[in-house]
């Protein structure tokens, strides 16, 4: 059974312990940790404690996780774009609201399940039984294209491109308001928000973070961008966007400004992606259409 050791850092002070470990442990859902703590199986000072403790700076949370509660994952026979494939990646055209990996009471529909039936299980297996094949992940709520790796050498040759930013990626998005700069490039590190563990934000203790953007045009209360990621943080292009006043079209974490359109997420999609190929060294270089939804936002900031 692993065992997972936390000590509470301060900004965290004064959380319920098991809001704390949801933004703390990527992958467990909350309900899921209040069935461990009810069962006993979180200590706190190596005491058990209760879902509603407030933790406190420095406290030791030890956690054991039963490998019984990690089942199999079931391959399904769901509908997938896969633009690309050869032995050891495909690329992956992933739509608006498709969850990338199971977690822990959420064990089907996701692109894994997808894959796992399409590929027949041939996926790397370094990120673990709930991540066969995920080498890098884009939100439920983005779009767009993914490197899925076939064996665990691909994987690896991907992974190193990915923390020596020579895999190239690019998004697409719309923003709120004008952006007056032709380009630009926000280098700002990020972190968990200090009021919200559910949010990044960018803090001065953060990984560093740097996005680049240049604007493919303007409207009148919108601009449309293109983004080039230089490192891969989680919700880099949200938070960044949100940094500079510019927050994402849609996005429910980051944009307090509600759109006049029914939107069912961020308008961001992931258009191209470049690496070189772990099969015969050569820089593959891969582009997609804009999906409807997005199509149905630019039409509206056109004519906003």
């Amino acid at each position: 059974m692993p065992i997972i050791s936390l000590i509470v850092p301060s900004e965290a002070e004064g959380e319920r312990i098991d809001k704390y470990l949801t933004s703390s442990l990527d992958g467990l859902s909350r309900s899921y940790i209040q069935k461990q703590i009810a069962d006993n199986r979180l200590y706190v000072n190596e005491k058990p404690v209760k879902s509603s403790y407030k933790v406190c700076t420095d406290d030791n949370v030890s956690f054991d996780i039963p490998a019984s509660q990690v089942p199999d994952i079931e391959p399904e026979n769901i509908p997938i774009d896969i633009v690309y494939e050869d032995s050891d990646v495909c690329i992956v055209n992933k739509p608006q609201g498709m969850v990338v990996h199971p977690a822990p009471g959420h064990l089907q529909g996701t692109l894994v399940n997808a894959l796992l039936y399409h590929l027949d299980g041939r996926l790397s297996g370094i990120n673990g039984v709930l991540r066969p094949g995920i080498v890098h992940r884009i939100d439920k709520d983005t779009s767009g294209l993914l490197i899925i790796c076939k064996n665990d050498i691909a994987h690896a040759s991907i992974a190193e491109q990915l923390k020596d930013h020579s895999c190239r990626r690019e998004y697409h998005a719309i923003v709120n308001g004008i952006i007056d700069e032709d380009v630009l490039t926000v280098d700002a590190p990020i972190g968990r928000a200090l009021n919200d563990r559910l949010k990044m934000a960018v803090v001065p203790n953060g990984k560093p973070a740097i996005t680049h953007l240049e604007v493919i045009e303007r409207f009148n209360k919108y601009t449309y961008v293109k983004l080039k990621l230089e490192t891969g943080r989680t919700h880099q292009i949200r938070v960044h966007m949100k940094h500079i006043g510019h927050p994402v079209m849609g996005d429910p974490l980051y944009n307090p400004i509600k759109p006049s359109i029914k939107l069912n997420g961020q308008v961001l999609h992931a258009k191209t992606i470049g690496f070189k190929s772990p099969t015969d060294g050569e820089f593959k270089l891969f582009d997609s259409e804009l999906p409807d939804y997005f199509i149905k936002a630019l039409d509206h900031a056109r004519n906003s």
